[in-house]
């Protein structure tokens, strides 16, 4: 079996797709967006099922407005909590400052100078 890796239908039922349009949109605003009769004369999510599950180019055109309507969200969303995520973990790396590097006297780096390239500073 392929692995679904970017489709943002994996692990959906059209039921649960249908169910969620349903709610943003209502049975109204459904239908006008994708005019099938199950939509528009006595809608229920029952007799919407047995349609689409019959019928492909519906399916693919509910399937389509789904993705339009919550994959970007979904997708944005994802990416928000994401890099919320990575600020969180810079932040608490930033409050572990390191101690301040001790700096060499004059005389110190002359005769470091003098070790490292064999010349006086």
């Amino acid at each position: 079996m392929t692995e679904q890796i970017n489709n943002p239908l994996h692990g959906l039922t059209l039921e649960a797709i249908l169910t969620q349009l349903v709610e943003h949109y209502g049975w109204d605003g459904l239908g006008q967006r994708i005019d099938i009769r199950c939509f528009t004369v006595d809608p229920s999510i029952k007799s919407s099922l047995k349609f689409l599950r019959k019928t492909q180019w519906a399916r693919d055109k509910v399937e389509g407005l789904y993705v339009a309507t919550f994959a970007d969200r979904k997708a944005a969303k994802a990416f928000k909590q994401k890099t919320k995520m990575t600020k969180d973990r810079t932040d608490n790396n930033r409050a572990k400052k390191p101690a301040p590097r001790k700096t060499l006297e004059k005389k110190d780096q002359a005769t470091q100078n003098k070790s490292i390239w064999n010349k006086p500073s």
